[in-house]
């Protein structure tokens, strides 16, 4: 007689820790210059099998009024309906929908970004950074995570030409995230 054993795998929850985590984007601007902004406001989960990514469930929002780029008029702008329309459209969101083990502690996350009501698939360039425990007895996970989106393909559409050519901000955004996160009871 033969038998099948059937195997459950426990999935842990992971939540993100902000104190220790940082989501920024850079942007030409008169096309010679970057400028840098940063959600103060975000929320990110993990969901996996101890640190087998693979079929990991990876969720996060941004809040679009907690948008900083160090300028008060400029953060004002882009949570206008110029760019993110916070008022109308509070969150940014992606859901993870596939991550990729390439090698060694490389990963692509693929995933649905929701700006402004349009939902875009991107895909990120992951590191995984390890696991550990602080101090305190908590189980942490860190990514390092990198990538690219164009503006426009989520309605964020406003530009002013420049005289001597070119326009005052790019469309190429680039993405880029620290994120560290805690081991849920």
């Amino acid at each position: 007689m033969t038998t099948t054993a059937t195997t459950t795998s426990t999935r842990t929850k992971w939540a993100v820790d902000p104190s220790h985590s940082e989501i920024v984007f850079k942007v030409k601007h008169l096309m010679i210059a970057n400028v840098k902004g940063t959600f103060q406001k975000f929320n990110a989960s993990i969901e996996a099998v101890g640190t087998d990514f693979h079929h990991a469930k990876v969720h996060a929002t941004m809040d679009a009024a907690g948008i900083f780029t160090n300028d008060e008029n400029r953060d004002k702008h882009l949570r206008s309906a110029d760019f993110f329309d916070a008022e109308k459209h509070p969150h940014l969101e992606f859901k993870g929908t596939a991550m990729e083990h390439v090698s060694g502690s490389d990963y692509k996350l693929t995933g649905d970004l929701t700006i402004k009501g349009i939902t875009k698939p991107v895909t990120l360039d992951v590191e995984f950074g390890g696991k550990n425990t602080d101090p305190w007895g908590n189980e942490k996970l860190a990514f390092s995570l990198s990538g690219k989106i164009h503006r426009k393909e989520w309605g964020l559409n406003w530009n002013s030409a420049l005289e001597t050519g070119g326009v005052l901000v790019s469309d190429e955004v680039r993405i880029s995230a620290e994120v560290q996160f805690t081991k849920q009871a």
